[in-house]
């Protein structure tokens, strides 16, 4: 056997294989948890022969695992598999979203973005080793621990990977046409914080003045700031605890996303304005981590494009792309002009909610597609 498009793969035996990945839940936040993930992932990359760095953690986050394949070239520019391990889903929710198969599809925390991509990575250099298929370019992958907060333990890590290398893959989840990522828009992240008067909310409820109540006014105010060309949108809302005090501060995360830099930058510059003082309460903006733009078209890109969607259309599959927003790892290599297709992992929908699923029936093309790239890539 010698080519990618005969290689067996078995769509029971890579969900058998999935299930203990999905039921190790790794939120971000959770550091130990994350790490466990990386064990299992660590495990898996041994198997395959590859020589393994676990990078330690930093900022309160989980280790990262770095994978060198078996090669000839070893050391040379090559392949680069970008893919992060941290999900957005609390420990306890795979309760909610047990690992599951229910009509077709297979459902659980984080197994669309992205531990299936991840996986079937992994299975492609399983089949083509299997096979006897040396690629082309030799690969390392590089698993982080920090996508799903923006990346601000890793950045450096994954660019300084980028710079060595000729491609730079990355199985975050398919588009639903089977399409796949040329491009993303940027992304910014605020913290807010906003500084009251406390008193006794039922003795003295005059005396104080919300911090609360003017956060509240402030995140309509900013998400009513959401146009075509850049989105913002607030979450992570907190203050004191307790209901008979007036509260002297509160807290809150906002998200702006835009499709051009530029844009961005006008959103940045517009938020960040607002930080003075209203109504007797403190209110405070600074600037949390930054995805820079990914513009698309770029010529390198664009060919590994061509690449791909002539190996899908050979396998009967078109294979559409675009810009698109959700950031991901590759906004850093594609900013830095590195040759990066993103969106090459498994199909599905519901991603970062209880729906969370992956459809069985392009669990096997996607993996074939994946080989079909790493057996040709020079």
């Amino acid at each position: 056997m010698s080519n990618w498009k005969d290689l067996s793969f078995d769509t029971n035996s890579i969900i058998d294989q999935l299930k203990p990945w999905i039921e190790c839940e790794s939120p971000t936040w959770d550091a130990a948890a994350v790490d466990k993930m990386m064990d299992l992932v660590a495990l898996k990359c041994a198997e395959l022969g590859a020589s393994i760095e676990r990078i330690p953690g930093t900022m309160g986050l989980g280790g990262s695992v770095r994978a060198c394949f078996p090669h000839s070239k070893i050391g040379e520019p090559g392949i680069m598999i970008t893919g992060h391990f941290d999900t957005v889903h609390p420990i306890g929710t795979l309760a909610k979203n047990p690992f599951r198969r229910e009509d077709g599809k297979v459902y659980g925390p984080g197994i669309q973005d992205m531990k299936g991509g991840n996986f079937i990575t992994l299975e492609a250099i399983r089949a083509l080793q299997d096979a006897g298929i040396a690629t082309p370019l030799p690969i390392v992958a590089l698993f982080t621990p920090d996508e799903e907060i923006g990346t601000p333990a890793t950045r450096t890590l994954i660019e300084t990977e980028a710079k060595r290398s000729k491609y730079v893959l990355c199985p975050e989840p398919s588009h639903p046409d089977n399409g796949v990522t040329t491009g993303r828009y940027a992304i910014a992240r605020y913290n807010l914080t906003t500084e009251g008067r406390p008193s006794h909310a039922g003795a003295d409820i005059k005396g104080g003045i919300s911090a609360v109540r003017e956060l509240a006014k402030r995140i309509i105010e900013i998400e009513e700031m959401t146009s075509e060309d850049c989105t913002f949108s607030c979450n992570n809302i907190a203050s004191g605890q307790w209901v008979n005090c007036v509260p002297s501060f509160a807290s809150a995360e906002c998200l702006s996303m835009a499709k051009e830099q530029k844009d961005l930058d006008a959103g940045i510059e517009k938020i960040m304005a607002l930080s003075g003082e209203r109504n007797g309460v403190k209110f405070t903006v600074t600037r949390g981590v930054t995805r820079p733009v990914w513009e698309p078209g770029m010529s390198g890109t664009m060919a590994l494009y061509e690449k791909a969607k002539a190996i899908s259309g050979e396998i009967g599959l078109d294979m559409p792309h675009g810009s698109q927003g959700g950031g991901s790892d590759a906004n850093f290599t594609g900013a830095l002009g590195i040759p990066s297709l993103c969106s090459l992992g498994v199909k599905g929908a519901g991603l970062h909610t209880l729906t969370e699923h992956i459809d069985e029936d392009m669990i096997v093309p996607r993996t074939r597609i994946m080989a079909g790239l790493l057996s040709t890539l020079a």
